[in-house]
């Protein structure tokens, strides 16, 4: 019992699909105690009871600060903070629903800060934050402007925390992934040849897989990231390298 009062604790947001779910077995198996918060109570349930008797999961909504501030305050010995909650919703800005502007805005970029703000509050002297960012955080993309303004914050976000944070070595830094395999880019699937024009713009020529990102996570919060802090790790097989794909103009061709 003493082994689980002592244990380093993780804390994945949005753990409980995709790459939070990844995530949140790469730092069990680097021996923290998981905590998986999501807004999908019955998920995240599912996917600590998956993980042993150790993990554990909490319901979280990362657009209301109430919800997260319960959160954190219920996780003991905080030493690692991965934030992956995101959506995206697909639109020209001169037809963009401000509704969905908001909700893009709020789950992305608010969520981000209200993670960061209660993290850097209860997260362990050395600790580490990691925010799940995005290739587009700094290539634009059509039909992604709430989407790309979100993440371009989140990395500036990082920064600004790496700062305030250093007088206590909690080390804050971002992973941008491209294009992996989870269920929040499905939708790409759908549309005739832009999974092929992502590819064709990724010089490794293939997607990623959760795991490779969440392997970065697990690296970033240990030990051998020591001396790194307010970075961004581009992600993405070398795609920040080339052009975004044009995505309204496929999702138009297919109309």
């Amino acid at each position: 019992m003493s082994g689980m009062t002592t244990a380093r604790t993780a804390l994945v947001i949005g753990g409980a699909s995709g790459i939070g779910l990844a995530t949140a077995h790469a730092l069990a198996a680097d021996d923290f105690r998981v905590v998986i918060a999501d807004i999908n109570e019955t998920a995240a349930a599912a996917a600590a009871a998956a993980l042993g008797a150790s993990a554990s999961s909490i319901a979280m909504d990362v657009t209301d600060e109430a919800s997260v501030a319960a959160g954190f305050a219920g996780v003991e010995n905080l030493h690692a903070v991965v934030s992956c909650a995101g959506l995206s919703m697909i639109g020209p800005l001169t037809d963009l629903e401000l509704a969905n502007w908001q909700l893009t805005i709020d789950v992305c970029l608010t969520g981000t800060f209200l993670v960061l703000k209660h993290a850097g509050q209860r997260i362990a002297d050395g600790g580490s934050i990691t925010c799940i960012a995005s290739l587009n955080g700094r290539q634009p993309g059509t039909g992604m402007g709430a989407y790309c303004a979100a993440k371009a914050g989140v990395l500036k976000l990082v920064e600004v925390a790496a700062l305030e944070l250093a007088e206590r070595q909690v080390r804050v830094n971002a992973i941008s992934p491209g294009l992996v395999d989870t269920p929040l880019v499905a939708g790409i699937a759908l549309v005739p040849g832009l999974t092929e024009d992502y590819l064709a713009n990724t010089p490794l020529g293939r997607s990623g897989r959760p795991e490779e990102v969440a392997d970065m996570a697990a690296f970033l919060a240990s030990g051998k990231a020591a001396w790194m802090t307010g970075s961004t790790v581009d992600l993405n097989g070398g795609a920040h390298l080339r052009s975004y794909p044009d995505v309204l103009g496929h999702v138009r061709a297919m109309m």
